[in-house]
């Protein structure tokens, strides 16, 4: 069983604005038009897991892009729009619960998605990689990244990647 995160980031360590706003993710559009590694990584994957504010900003998209299936974990919504109940599953529960749910299901490559979500998932060390783009604009308050931790996290940079002279991403593995 593997958990990964791929997510890109401001410079300064949010992943949406104050407002949940992700128009700073297009500062550079021509990124959008070349291969950042996304699809060679969902590849590897068998399914995603995101959170209820993730899943509510995903599902409000004019496309679906996902590939794969999606669990969507929340305590409190109660049901999956019409349109994705096809492609999006709810579970809930603790994290053991879900993952219980999830791998019981043959899903072992989860793609790990949401700040909230990827903040569980640190704070249990669950992640065992990270793939993070940095964009270079500063956004000055927003969603972070990263948020408190029980205990230190070391990760291994296996790669860095510099996109069209306008961006970095970087591969984290979990050192264990």
């Amino acid at each position: 069983m593997k958990n990964s995160v791929f997510i890109a980031t401001s410079l300064d360590g949010f992943i949406a604005g104050k407002n949940d706003e992700l128009d700073w993710l297009s500062t550079f559009p021509e990124i959008d038009h070349i291969d950042t590694g996304f699809n060679e990584f969902t590849s590897r994957i068998d399914a995603l897991l995101m959170g209820r504010n993730t899943f509510e900003v995903v599902a409000g998209f004019e496309e679906w892009f996902y590939k794969k299936p999606v669990f969507v974990w929340s305590n409190s919504l109660t049901e999956i729009p019409e349109k994705l109940q096809d492609k999006a599953f709810l579970v809930k529960g603790s994290i053991p619960e879900v993952l219980a749910e999830i791998n019981g299901r043959s899903f072992k490559n989860l793609y790990i998605d949401g700040g909230k979500t990827i903040q569980s998932f640190l704070r249990e060390d669950l992640i065992d990689e990270m793939i993070i783009t940095t964009i270079p604009v500063l956004l000055g308050s927003g969603i972070p990244m990263f948020g408190e931790l029980p205990k230190r996290l070391v990760f291994e940079c296996v790669k860095s990647t510099r996109f069209l002279d306008k961006v970095v991403q970087n591969h984290f593995v979990r050192k264990r």
